[in-house]
């Protein structure tokens, strides 16, 4: 059975899901995204799709990003959350763990300090409450990066933007947003993109 993603119960604690970057500044800015010609990590956008997480590394990753977004939070209050997310009846994954498993997790997390953890580069950020569609927003990631010479580096924010909205990537898809043959992937993806490719898929 699928359950739908409880996602009011985090809003009601006011938990911290994302948070934009705080000290990299953006190249070039316009009412609708944010550009960073050399990329940042500090984007966290928690929970942004519908996509739920599939794997113990992404539940884990999740619970070091929620350390860090709401660092002063009260322990207890935090290990609740965690436990809320891990829970598959409250649709954020979609499998069940055990408690053992859970609490030794946990315990990790809570050791492991508030730095912030590792996260995928972006160079275009849409500001929240713009409504774009797919196409859209790939449009504009294609225009910023360029187009006139097909790269890993637009390849790959070409498959972060078709993930973070909660879609799985697909070389055609790709294709067709960059204006290229399926062909001119194969020839511009090294194996650890298309590795990549596949767990960013993995993630939907």
């Amino acid at each position: 059975m699928s359950h739908e993603r409880n996602i009011k119960w985090l809003h009601d604690r006011r938990i911290i899901t994302r948070c934009y970057p705080w000290s990299d500044k953006p190249s070039s800015e316009t009412d609708v995204y944010w550009f960073y010609q050399n990329g940042t990590y500090q984007c966290y956008t928690l929970f942004a799709s519908k996509a739920k997480i599939t794997t113990y590394k992404s539940l884990k990753w999740h619970f070091l990003a929620l350390q860090f977004l709401n660092e002063g939070i009260d322990e207890q209050d935090l290990i609740n959350v965690f436990k809320f997310i891990a829970d598959k009846e409250n649709g954020f994954v979609t499998f069940f763990i055990k408690q053992s498993v859970l609490n030794h997790m946990i315990k990790e997390v809570i050791n492991s300090g508030i730095d912030p953890p590792i996260n995928k580069i972006r160079k275009v950020i849409f500001k929240p409450g713009i409504i774009l569609s797919t196409n859209q927003k790939l449009s504009i990631v294609g225009k910023l990066i360029g187009r006139s010479k097909v790269t890993e580096d637009i390849i790959y924010s070409t498959m972060i933007e078709i993930n973070h909205i909660g879609e799985k990537i697909t070389l055609s898809k790709i294709a067709q947003n960059l204006n290229c043959s399926v062909r001119t992937l194969h020839r511009n993806m090294s194996k650890q993109l298309k590795q990549e490719k596949e767990s960013l898929n993995e993630e939907i």
